[in-house]
């Protein structure tokens, strides 16, 4: 009998060994598949699905990717229909370029017309650019500087009455990534956001804090993980934690869950959004 449980638990110990073996063969399989050597020095690192990256850090030429993504945020008296289109692609290595146009509908809860509800409209025309400066595969770090350019949009009920552009915002950035071991991933994005009229009437200015911790399921591009996204505006601080999680449906698609949980609920409660992600062979 005791013969029989030192054999069973000998049997045990192997199977676990042999499982926790073939896991960390997985994620070495794949992290090689991306960090190949026979290309320029490239890091995996996991990309937050809310306020996601140009491209892909230390992005190889050739890569491109489409994005759609669709959303709900519920505020205090009026719902907010997210929409955007999105491509973003590498002309050389380690640079990332990015067209983006995302759409507003607003909604009255009460179904009555409210002065202080914001109107429905496309929102910008939005232009960005992304390049990886350092890259480290010893300490599994990659650095980036970027900017977004956006020329904002009026309402659709304006179309016909005014030009269809009524400012720009000015939004440099800084990136930060670094992959721990082979599951666990830490980025920072960080930047203002300076937004100016064409009128000189309007000006706003505001610093944006994103950092995001996640968990990459081995052997895979699957992770769950939680987004901090964070803004100082004045005297004022707001953060919104969005837990999320992504799905590979194939080598070439994946989905993007996300839920949004303001700290506060001044104004904004609830959200969620769902970001369809395509990358085309290259």
């Amino acid at each position: 009998m005791k013969n029989l449980a030192v054999l069973f638990l000998l049997l045990i110990s192997f199977i676990s060994i042999a499982q926790e073996n073939q896991k960390t063969i997985l994620d070495s399989l794949y992290i090689q598949e991306v960090e190949q050597k026979t290309e320029k020095h490239k890091v995996l690192h996991a990309e937050p699905l809310y306020i996601d990256l140009i491209r892909d850090l230390g992005a190889r030429k050739g890569e491109k990717e489409w994005n759609i993504g669709v959303g709900l945020i519920d505020n205090n008296s009026y719902d907010r229909y997210e929409a955007l289109i999105e491509y973003e692609w590498a002309p050389v290595d380690r640079l990332g370029l990015e067209i983006e146009v995302p759409f507003s509908f607003y909604y009255n809860q009460n179904g009555t017309e409210n002065l202080t509800t914001p109107q429905s409209k496309m929102e910008s025309l939005k232009l960005a650019a992304q390049y990886t400066f350092f890259v480290s595969e010893k300490t599994n770090t990659s650095m980036a500087l970027g900017y977004i350019h956006e020329f904002e949009m009026t309402s659709f009920k304006q179309y016909s009455s005014s030009t269809f552009f009524q400012g720009n915002v000015y939004n440099p950035f800084f990136v930060v990534a670094k992959r721990w071991g082979n599951n666990f991933h830490t980025l920072l994005y960080t930047g203002p956001v300076w937004e100016k009229s064409f009128d000189g009437h309007h000006s706003d200015f505001n610093w944006q804090i994103n950092s995001n911790i996640h968990y990459m399921i081995s052997g895979t591009r699957n992770f769950i993980g939680v987004e901090f996204n964070k803004e100082v505006y004045k005297n004022d601080f707001d953060m919104v934690i969005r837990p999320q999680m992504r799905l590979e449906i194939s080598n070439q698609i994946m989905v993007g869950i996300v839920t949004g949980i303001p700290i506060s609920r001044e104004n904004q409660r609830f959200s969620s959004f769902l970001r369809l992600i395509y990358e085309p062979s290259h």
